[in-house]
């Protein structure tokens, strides 16, 4: 494969990856609007290691105006007694710290690709066989990715967990698609990329294209 053809991989790895730990820390995989008696509003987003929390107070002021207050918190989720993971959400606590963990693997994938990538450029034979690593870790990094994407809307889609009933989808869970479109993309045209080069165009080896010895 050309120099250009793992530089544009590179880059592209480097795209899915940024976008996967976004994902991964952003704390607004699931979002729940809502309001009480007290407060005017009240946000709740979920992320697959925290839950943050915005709660919003008006209150009349002394010119006939409104004062607004507001407050966020954000605390680890799930926990054990506040998350009720030792009794009824045992399993939803289980299944959700999955999705944790797929999501940080897959930005492990994606690193060790771009490294792949970077090692692989040094030396013509090298960037001939570097390749098919490649793919396979981009991949792996898509297949993380949509473990994550999987457990998350099961999740939500059967209302797993108390509040995920009035749940939409936030920011977190849109970058999260994002990454493994993007990751699906980039091992096709990775692998598209070396097939053509092993075989000889010289689009995709370049000047230096291999070519069988004809008896």
């Amino acid at each position: 494969m050309r120099k250009t053809s793992y530089v544009v991989a590179f880059f592209a790895v480097v795209a899915t990856m940024i976008l996967n730990i976004y994902s991964v820390q952003r704390p607004d995989w699931l979002v729940v609007h809502g309001e009480d008696i007290i407060h005017k509003s009240v946000v709740v987003s979920y992320g697959l290691s925290q839950r943050c929390e915005l709660k919003v107070i008006e209150v009349p002021s002394g010119d006939g105006g409104r004062l607004t207050y507001t407050n966020y918190d954000c605390r680890p989720f799930p926990l054990r007694v506040s998350d009720g993971c030792e009794k009824e959400n045992r399993r939803f606590c289980m299944v959700w710290g999955t999705a944790s963990y797929f999501g940080s693997l897959g930005i492990g994938f994606a690193a060790v690709a771009c490294l792949a990538i970077g090692f692989g450029v040094s030396t013509h034979s090298r960037r001939r066989r570097i390749w098919k690593s490649v793919s396979v870790l981009v991949a792996l990094h898509v297949i993380c990715q949509i473990i994550v994407f999987a457990i998350v809307t099961d999740l939500y889609r059967t209302d797993a967990f108390p509040s995920f009933e009035r749940a939409r989808p936030g920011i977190a869970y849109v970058l999260n698609t994002l990454s493994w479109v993007l990751g699906i993309l980039v091992t096709a045209g990775v692998v598209t990329t070396g097939i053509s080069a092993n075989k000889g165009h010289r689009w995709a080896a370049g000047n230096r294209a291999y070519r069988p010895i004809s008896g």
